[in-house]
């Protein structure tokens, strides 16, 4: 009896000393990941009503900081995940800006044309001039395309040296969701089709083109899409709840560049000189009766761009509207950066809802093994289906760059984002550590039965 309960003191100390080497070595050798969830203010949506809010000076982590990654979906009042067949998320993206400290306006702000002497717009490394500015953002792919930037690498902000005086760092959130219950045609709905959203100017006041079929100036905030005859509905209370992970700011941590690529850009500015031309949005017309025979109904788009400042890509996404079949980033000599691809829902359940996207695929490539170089032409290319015209469509790529090669910063991860599909916790790690120790008791009962069977006798004290 004396040997067994000696074994497992034994077996415990070991474990201990384990449990103790492997959380050491699985701390991604940096400070440990942070974890908040936060609400946007509440919008309200009727049946066909649409909401495109901007809610300056958000709930957000302080300090500096690394963001590693930034989740969202909209959610009832009740918490409850709003599937996109009854409210359609067509995008969020949040930016970053230079607030003064003095009071300010908070919430929804119709204005989107701040005085520049009261905020201070800090965009990524992009090259669209105008437009394209956010840190993240994503539309119905939301609840199923990982955002976890991997280490050592981390988007930089917070940093006190880049803060002008006067001012603080704050977020402006945007949310663009469009409600299709009872709708008369769901899919032109949530493609921003004019006739159904009956409109002919955009919230600006600004006459639409004749040519202009569908998109965003189309669904701006307010507008209503067409309703089957007699359809009513309730208004909802909504929000868009958001998780942001984020570790402590340390010279152990590789920061990355953000670029985001837009294949309508042309490389030209609307007055012709070179620049950025970045419309955001485009159309996909219907492929001909010939094509549709043969099965050959794809549009693909492309567009040459260039990156100012090169280093080794650490993550890659594509960002594509339903039709979509999927998006790659070439570099100059043709080689593949990085491929993403859409998956469609089967089901009715938030997160798997019939003939939406609601995830792309991402790339997480080995530290150095995808690299561009400075002032590198790259290759974008969009792809949809044809098969039917598709207003308002998007194909945008996300990549993120680290300046230079992570080389000794690199540590051991226990989690690997990109294969598992789950999010960082230290509740994770503890299973898994929990896992060894559950093993090692049991192998370790086992050889203490074994022997105990065997012949070997308990050390006796009298």
């Amino acid at each position: 009896m004396l040997d067994t309960k000696l074994r497992m003191l034994f077996l415990v100390t070991l474990l201990s000393a384990f449990a103790l080497h492997a959380s050491q070595a699985f701390n991604i050798g940096g400070p440990p990941v942070k974890s908040a969830v936060f609400l946007s203010p509440p919008f309200f949506l009727q049946p066909g009503s649409v909401a495109n809010k901007f809610y300056f000076d958000v709930p957000f982590p302080k300090g500096h900081i690394g963001l590693k990654s930034f989740d969202a979906e909209v959610v009832d009042e009740n918490g409850v995940p709003v599937p996109l067949h009854e409210t359609y998320l067509h995008h969020w993206v949040v930016e970053r800006y230079y607030g003064k400290k003095e009071p300010e306006i908070k919430g929804d702000s119709k204005s989107q044309e701040l005085e520049l002497s009261k905020v201070i717009l800090v965009r990524n490394s992009g090259i669209c001039d105008h437009t394209l500015g956010q840190y993240f953002g994503l539309g119905s792919e939301t609840r199923k395309t990982a955002t976890w930037i991997p280490d050592p690498y981390a988007i930089e902000v917070g940093n006190p040296k880049d803060t002008p005086n006067g001012f603080e760092e704050r977020w402006l959130l945007n949310v663009h969701a469009i409600d299709t219950r009872g709708v008369e045609d769901r899919r032109g709905c949530t493609e921003c089709n004019c006739k159904l959203y009956n409109v002919t100017k955009d919230e600006y006041g600004k006459s639409i083109s004749d040519s202009y079929i569908g998109g965003l100036y189309c669904c701006y905030d307010q507008t209503h899409c067409l309703l089957k005859e007699g359809f009513r509905g309730k208004t909802r209370k909504l929000f868009l709840k958001y998780t942001v992970r984020w570790i402590d700011w340390d010279v152990t941590i590789e920061p990355v560049k953000i670029y985001i690529f837009d294949v309508t850009d042309t490389g030209k500015s609307h007055d012709g000189v070179d620049g950025s031309s970045c419309k955001v949005e485009y159309e996909v017309k219907d492929c001909s009766l010939e094509n549709k025979a043969n099965g050959e109904c794809i549009d693909s788009k492309s567009a040459r761009l260039v990156i100012p400042s090169g280093g080794d890509i650490v993550y890659g996404v594509a960002h594509q509207h339903t039709g979509g079949v999927g998006s790659a980033l070439y570099g100059q000599d043709g080689r593949v950066l990085c491929t993403s691809i859409p998956t469609y829902g089967e089901g009715k359940e938030a997160g798997n809802e019939a003939d939406y996207i609601i995830g792309m695929s991402t790339c997480y490539p080995k530290p150095g093994t995808v690299k561009v170089a400075d002032g590198e032409t790259l290759t974008l290319v969009s792809n949809y289906s044809s098969s039917q015209m598709h207003t308002g469509v998007m194909g945008l790529f996300y990549i993120l760059v680290a300046d230079q090669k992570a080389g000794s910063k690199i540590t051991l991860s226990l989690y690997s984002p990109a294969t598992w599909g789950f999010d960082p916790s230290k509740i994770m790690r503890i299973c898994f550590l929990s896992g060894f120790g559950v093993l090692f008791v049991i192998l370790g009962l086992s050889f203490c039965r074994k022997n105990n069977r065997e012949g070997y006798q308990s050390l006796v004290i009298t």
